[in-house]
């Protein structure tokens, strides 16, 4: 049984453990690259309450760099995937040809104009004069790597599709490895602060980007990166963006959201709220990752299955993932509300600002129980290539839901508006992504059912 049949054949409880531990581990590794810089941010002696702040203003842009790469990588991935289920390995490696140049063509014109617009992006940002020259610091450096950090996340995805989950998650502890291991030698060793940080980051980015070209190049891949599918192919492109545009549209508005809530943080509790939100906010990601790498890794048997026309095999597929998820989550919230100091002081243990994010995690992040079955069955469409429908259950949350609460409730309740506009949110598009979810799996039914 060769990597890409088994994935139609084997049992579901096993390619899950297979394809999914190593991409959770993979996703874990991931949270280390957006966590560790701000760990040891939040502890540079006498400025580290305002130097994580200034790394949260650039939360933003973070997202938006990330939100391209999911548009090309998660959309190659989907459909490298489909193209392996219906054993169309030439189709599979143009879209992963184009996916390069796409990259390549995105990250130049971000950093570009993240040069040119850096000021006037972080004051919209929420950056205030103590705060904005940390962000700079960080960013000049960011902007700069672009291009290697949306190769190395966005090609990482098709590793996976590829029939390499292992590789795929190695291909990520490599980078968050050093990471973590050039951080305090560069914040503190040399004594370079916030800018350290990214200067880790990007080098560790650079040495998992030439490790997944070597990969796609001259490894054990199944598709290979050919030149001859560099040239951009229109009907190529629409497909991939047609997948890739739910999750990268979430990322958007995931920004968005972000950039409203500095700014309302700002205005009801000064810099050490958008502090305090860095952290909820980092905290939240210790939680999600996991299952964004469960995600992953149930991704290439949905869509293959799916591609297959075993719709059996696709449903018990989310409804495993949905349990795992949900046993996730609910220790992460029995963690948040019982020891929020603990996580908090991972961070940093200045006392006002410790404070602010205890109350800020505990109600931001109530309705956590609810997520992960939210989140999962968001994927399934994305999978399946549903992308429409995707993009709704993406947005509804990020965007239809708690942009309007974040702009009202904070007007009557002040700070713990900000925070309670999450927990409603997480709960009502958990709500209306169930009942779209069990609409459309009722309709599946296998090829001799019909």
């Amino acid at each position: 049984m060769n990597k890409q049949t088994r994935l139609g054949e084997e049992k579901i409880g096993k390619l899950l453990r297979v394809f999914s531990i190593p991409a959770i581990a993979g996703m874990v590794v991931n949270m280390l690259y957006n966590i560790i810089d701000r760990m040891y941010i939040g502890h540079i002696p006498k400025v580290g309450n305002l130097a994580i702040t200034g790394v949260g203003i650039t939360m933003p842009i973070m997202t938006i760099i990330l939100g391209f790469g999911m548009l090309v990588g998660l959309g190659t991935a989907a459909r490298v995937s489909i193209k392996l289920g219906q054993h169309d390995k030439e189709a599979a490696e143009r879209h992963l040809g184009n996916a390069f140049t796409l990259i390549i063509i995105i990250s130049v014109i971000i950093t570009i104009l993240g040069l040119i617009f850096m000021d006037p992006l972080l004051t919209v940002f929420g950056a205030s004069e103590n705060t904005i020259g940390f962000a700079k610091d960080y960013m000049n450096v960011i902007f700069i790597g672009t291009i290697v950090n949306m190769l190395s996340f966005g090609l990482n995805h098709s590793i996976r599709s590829d029939g390499n989950p292992t590789v795929a998650m190695l291909s990520m502890l490599i980078g968050a490895i050093l990471n973590i291991i050039l951080d305090p030698i560069f914040i503190f060793g040399l004594d370079m602060g916030v800018k350290g940080g990214a200067i880790a980051t990007v080098i560790s980015q650079v040495v998992t980007t030439v490790w997944i070209l070597y990969y796609f190049t001259k490894g054990k891949s199944i598709i290979k990166l050919k030149k001859e599918y560099f040239k951009l192919d229109k009907l190529t492109v629409l497909s991939i963006f047609s997948i890739g545009m739910s999750p990268c549209s979430m990322q958007i508005a995931a920004s968005a959201v972000q950039v409203i809530a500095n700014n309302t943080l700002k205005h009801h509790g000064g810099d050490l709220a958008i502090g305090a939100m860095t952290i909820v906010s980092s905290v939240s990601l210790i939680f999600l990752m996991p299952i964004f790498g469960l995600n992953q890794g149930s991704q290439p048997i949905i869509g293959y299955n799916y591609g297959a026309k075993k719709y059996h095999r696709v449903k018990e597929t989310v409804k495993y993932a949905s349990i795992i998820a949900t046993i996730i989550v609910v220790i992460g919230w029995c963690t948040i509300q019982f020891m929020p100091q603990v996580l908090i002081g991972m961070f940093n243990k200045d006392p006002e600002l410790v404070g602010i994010a205890t109350n800020g995690l505990r109600i931001y992040l109530f309705m956590l129980p609810v997520i992960g079955f939210q989140i999962i069955s968001s994927n399934y469409f994305q999978a399946i290539g549903k992308a429409k429908i995707s993009m709704f259950l993406s947005l509804l949350r990020q965007v239809i839901l708690l942009i309007p609460l974040m702009l009202i409730l904070p007007k009557f309740l002040e700070l713990d508006g900000v925070w309670l506009s999450g927990a409603i949110s997480d709960f009502l598009s958990a709500v209306i992504t169930g009942i779209i979810f069990y609409a459309s799996v009722r309709k599946l039914k296998e090829p001799e059912d019909l």
